[in-house]
């Protein structure tokens, strides 16, 4: 296998491993909160999250990304002193743009608490949520700094601690009786936890050793000059982030506004397990951009050819399966993970799924899209489908509950992978290998009508799971819908699977001796 052919599997693994990581921090996270709070508390749980996650988003202003860009571009001609500059500017830049997010928060929390969704007992968390915003934003920072000296393990680190020390603080102050609000001010200690340990490692790796010399203050005006360099780059990013976040939470939003708070904590749940086959998405797409993008400055057709091809093979095979797993087994792996009291929210779950693997395709289109150097396309779709969600949201959750929700945000999903598709199509000249994933989604059909045979529960979703998987696995091979060159994401996972890799080995072996 050529350099090329296994340079996106590698780089796609190495950060899907670190992701696999973390999410699992989250699963026990959100499973412990589930099991020491009532549904209806932890539903206030679930109707802050929309805001943590958009405030941060919005109040980062997408600078993080413009501090990894700018910093290892001015490494690069050994400019320390402009690396010093971005810093310190992005990091005044973020700070402001951080209390005045919390001031905002702060304002609206009253409105949306009581004016929209008439929830008194919602106030004190989502007023709580401003006390998040500065600690995750200068965090956020700090890790741009990181990955713009190429420090990713430093970035893995800094996400462990916060969870850890949220995990932590989170589940002491509910057990106290915070309840709710014990969980958004544990969530904003794990940040503050995550900001001290951060910047430990940025003074000993980072500025002990390549930013030790004394920088002169450069005038307001030149500042000024460095600020918008940074809002210029960080400003898609922001949009495109938001539009996002719309696509994840904006039917937790309507459910707020329409039903009870028990069934935001069943929304929630639903969602977070929803997610996880992106979690192969994310690691393949943060891959697959520099990866394109070199292979278009080169002009190499074939080359990009297969890096498109690969993608989009890599996500469905790997990501479809998962996706068909969790909608049979919606209800065993709710009751499993968070308790059988979040078991209403298992319909939900399996028509989210559905959109999230849409969604999964859609991440692998837009960051090809933005390795060509088109990245405002992928921002439209988001927005496109982000205005779809909301109007779908506002009139199906009144008529279906949750389900309505679900089935909003797949739809959205739907638009936004098929109009990226398209476009993709057209920048790039490289035509989708539908047969191949026509060929994949069939074997997945199967692997679902044969998992349906069996119980609808624990024992049963083990067995089925494993039988499924066989099937798979057999049919995929058949259909000579796997190539060699696919085989290699699996061998790299397998490379890193420890002493259960001498089992695996043989396995791999026999799919790559079937492999078209």
């Amino acid at each position: 296998m050529s350099d090329k052919e296994s340079k996106l599997a590698s780089g796609s693994v190495i950060i899907l491993l670190g992701s696999i990581v973390l999410r699992l921090g989250g699963f026990i996270y959100r499973s412990i909160l589930s099991r020491i709070m009532t549904t209806a508390e932890y539903g206030i749980v679930g109707l802050t999250l929309p805001f943590q996650n958009a405030l941060i988003t919005a109040a980062s202003g997408g600078v993080p990304p413009a501090i990894a860009k700018y910093v290892s571009q001015y490494r690069a001609v050994d400019d320390d002193e402009m690396v010093h500059q971005i810093i310190v500017t992005a990091m005044k830049l973020m700070i402001f743009m951080a209390v005045l997010a919390a001031v905002v928060m702060y304002i609206i929390s009253e409105p949306i608490a009581i004016g929209i969704w008439n929830k008194p007992e919602a106030l004190t968390p989502l007023r709580l949520v401003s006390i998040i915003v500065p600690f995750s934003v200068m965090a956020g920072a700090l890790r741009g700094v990181f990955q713009g000296y190429y420090k990713m393990t430093h970035i893995f680190y800094s996400k462990f601690i916060e969870q850890i020390f949220t995990l932590i603080f989170a589940v002491l102050l509910v057990i106290i009786g915070w309840k709710a609000s014990g969980a958004v001010t544990g969530t904003a200690l794990g940040f503050l936890m995550a900001v001290l340990g951060s910047y430990y490692l940025y003074k000993k790796d980072i500025k002990d050793k390549y930013l030790s010399n004394e920088y002169e203050s450069i005038p307001f005006r030149d500042e000024i000059v460095v600020v918008k360099q940074i809002f210029k780059f960080s400003i898609p990013v922001v949009i495109t982030g938001i539009a996002e976040i719309f696509i994840y939470d904006t039917g937790t939003f309507f459910i707020g506004m329409f039903l009870p708070t028990m069934f935001a904590g069943y929304y929630t749940n639903a969602s977070s397990i929803a997610r996880i086959p992106l979690i192969v998405a994310n690691s393949i797409s943060t891959s697959v951009l520099p990866a394109t993008s070199e292979a278009d400055s080169l002009k190499d057709k074939e080359t990009l050819k297969m890096y498109i091809h690969q993608s989009y093979r890599y996500t469905t095979l790997t990501s479809l399966p998962v996706s068909v797993f969790i909608l049979v087994f919606s209800v065993p792996i709710i009751s499993l993970l968070f308790g059988s009291d979040y078991t209403p929210g298992a319909t939900a779950l399996s028509i989210l799924v559905t959109g999230m693997f849409f969604f999964s395709i859609y991440l692998i289109g837009s960051s090809m899209c933005q390795g060509l150097g088109k990245p405002q396309f992928p921002m439209y779709a988001l927005l496109i489908g982000s205005v779809i969600n909301i109007i779908a949201s506002y009139v199906l959750i009144p008529i279906f509950s949750i389900e309505g929700a679900a089935i909003a945000t797949t739809i959205a999903a739907f638009v936004l992978m098929a109009l990226t598709m398209i476009e993709l199509t057209r920048i790039s000249g490289v035509n989708i290998p539908y047969m191949d994933l026509f060929k994949i989604i069939i074997a997945a059909i199967i692997m679902m009508l044969v998992m349906f045979i069996f119980p609808d529960s624990i024992i049963g979703m083990i067995i089925g799971g494993i039988v499924g998987s066989v099937v798979y696995l057999v049919l995929v091979l058949l259909f000579k819908a796997m190539k060699k060159e696919d085989v290699v994401f699996i061998e790299h996972i397998v490379n890193r699977t420890g002493p259960i890799k001498k089992y695996l080995s043989p396995i791999m072996k026999l799919i790559y001796k079937y492999a078209d």
